[in-house]
């Protein structure tokens, strides 16, 4: 054999060795090499099973917590500089107002609006006098929501890995003025536990109560203020408890709207128990919190401080002397609920709250009638297309089957070497394969026929052949990688599976089309240069 063929005899068969070797491991029991398969092929959330949720991001949450941070630093800061005012006070999600300032500070506090917060429109209000109105800058306004939608995408991935999910997809999904998640979720079984995971905001606030007392319904509470809660206040209900009679008992408190510590103060959170030995939260915070923390307390002792999760007070008690850096959330918890609290608390709490558009579960046995229907279907194509090439083009026929054989072990190989997810269109696409993978060969051995006829000797036909059905392979399996890589850079999910299987295993077809086959016919027409006859 010439060292040309034997060079491409040694890559032709190193290529499949290697493949073979990425695919199921080294050699074993059978038991083995079927186990190595099935951990080294990933399989998507329709061949697996799992869940599938659409979320909306509301957006005006974020918008509401950033007014309400505004209305406290402005408080803090005109405290800080002694310029009196008769209220500050958010008007909605994007507008605070602040009234009545003292005559002689209008344009102090004007200077220190426009230097300290650039991300507000100031102009006078008039009624009342020497006030303002604040406006959150519409550009501002976008960057805000969108932000909220990548925090809340990191916040679900982190609570998704502390589950130990794997190959989760969590993304962005549909137009992007729409705020929607998409996260796909491999494998899960416990999926009522999870959707609560993923959706609980877990927005932990700390929140001076004033007055001190505890009311047993919202109307006695609304009584001691003739029915209107106090501007800069707010009615919070308190988780509900059990009395001695087992019937459920609540309680209301009225807070400061703006929290003295939220949950992006946290540094750590974990499950213990309380002094009474029930499932608890303990909480740690960073040393800005802490500081903060510790200040608000000591200003505010014999003070109820209310701990709200999610708008709900789980308990208030009493301050008896400043608090530094950590705390307890105590309250009706499970075990589990107490972990899962902890988990969605060291995850960060999500900007925003959360809706499900849509919810779909797939079963495991769904994606295996999936694979096994997937594989029949495959193997149909293949033993289809193989009885046609051998009945048509004879022993050219079998060297094009292996050429397709090895055309599906490489592509197989390579979607286990780069991590590719193999999903049901996926399985389409290695289908589609089998059919384009074989319309390269026929181009040659076409190619070649029409030079034999024309009198040509076999082997210049098919050196002639090949040549001439180069270009025309190369030009059409280039131009359908250009629209795979369209479809995978603008395709969803189940398209960008599709167009995965495509784009390699085009990129397979080239290498055995064109190095496979020219390699198989060389050997063949090399061991007799004048042959008068090709089985073709």
């Amino acid at each position: 054999m010439p060292k040309k063929l034997r060079l491409k005899f040694f890559t032709i068969v190193a290529v499949p060795v290697i493949c073979v070797l990425g695919i199921i491991g080294l050699p074993g029991t059978f038991n083995q090499l079927k186990e190595n398969l099935r951990e080294r092929i990933r399989l998507g959330l329709d061949l697996r099973g799992g869940m599938h949720l659409i979320l909306q991001v509301n957006t005006e949450d974020a918008l509401n917590i950033e007014t309400d941070l505004l209305v406290e630093r402005i408080k803090r800061a005109l405290e800080d500089e002694e310029i009196s005012f008769e209220d500050i006070r958010r008007r909605d999600i994007t507008h605070v107002e602040i009234l009545d300032v003292e005559s002689t500070k209008v344009r102090d506090v004007r200077a220190l609006i426009t230097e300290s917060y650039s991300a507000w429109d100031i102009v006078n209000l008039f009624n009342p006098p020497n006030s303002f109105l604040l406006t959150l800058r519409p550009t501002v306004v976008s960057q805000i929501r969108e932000s909220s939608v990548r925090e809340a995408i990191q916040r679900i991935r982190n609570r998704v890995d502390e589950l130990g999910v794997t190959e989760p997809v969590i993304q962005n999904h549909g137009p992007v003025n729409e705020y929607q998640i998409l996260v796909q979720l491999p494998g899960v079984d416990d999926s009522a536990r999870v959707r609560e995971i993923i959706k609980s905001t877990a927005l932990l606030e700390l929140k001076i109560v004033e007055p001190a007392d505890v009311f047993v319904s919202r109307a006695d509470a609304l009584k001691q203020y003739n029915g209107v809660v106090p501007s800069g206040k707010q009615l919070l209900q308190g988780i509900s408890q059990f009395s001695d009679s087992s019937q459920p008992s609540q309680t209301w408190y009225v807070a400061n709207q703006s929290a003295a510590i939220t949950g992006k103060d946290l540094r750590m959170a974990r499950a213990q128990a309380d002094e009474f030995g029930r499932p608890a939260v303990g909480f740690d915070l960073t040393n800005d919190g802490a500081s903060r923390f510790e200040r608000i307390t000591a200003d505010n002792v014999g003070k109820r401080l209310a701990i709200v999760l999610d708008g709900r007070v789980q308990s208030a008690p009493n301050i008896q002397e400043s608090i530094r850096s950590s705390g307890q959330i105590t309250g009706s918890f499970s075990d589990q609920e107490a972990n899962d609290l902890a988990l969605v608390l060291r995850s960060g709490a999500l900007p925003a709250s959360m809706d499900y558009l849509e919810e779909r579960t797939v079963g495991a046995s769904l994606g295996v009638d999936s694979i096994r229907q997937g594989v029949i279907a495959s193997l149909i194509a293949l033993v289809g297309v193989a009885l046609f090439m051998v009945i048509y083009y004879k022993l050219s026929g079998i060297i094009a089957i292996t050429a397709l054989v090895l055309n599906l072990i490489i592509l197989l190989a390579a979607m286990v070497y780069i991590g590719a997810t193999l999903t049901l269109p996926g399985i389409a696409g290695v289908v589609l394969l089998i059919g384009m993978a074989v319309d390269s060969n026929v181009l040659i051995f076409e190619r070649i026929k029409e030079e034999i006829w024309s009198g040509k000797t076999i082997s210049s036909s098919v050196s002639t052949g090949f040549g001439k059905a180069i270009i025309t392979i190369v030009d059409a399996n280039v131009t359908t990688v250009v629209a795979v890589l369209f479809l995978f850079l603008f395709g969803t999910g189940p398209v960008k599976g599709f167009a995965v299987v495509l784009f390699w295993g085009l990129l397979a077809n080239l290498f055995t089309a064109i190095f496979v086959s020219r390699f198989i016919f060389e050997v063949i027409v090399g061991r007799n240069r004048r042959r008068e006859s090709l089985s073709i």
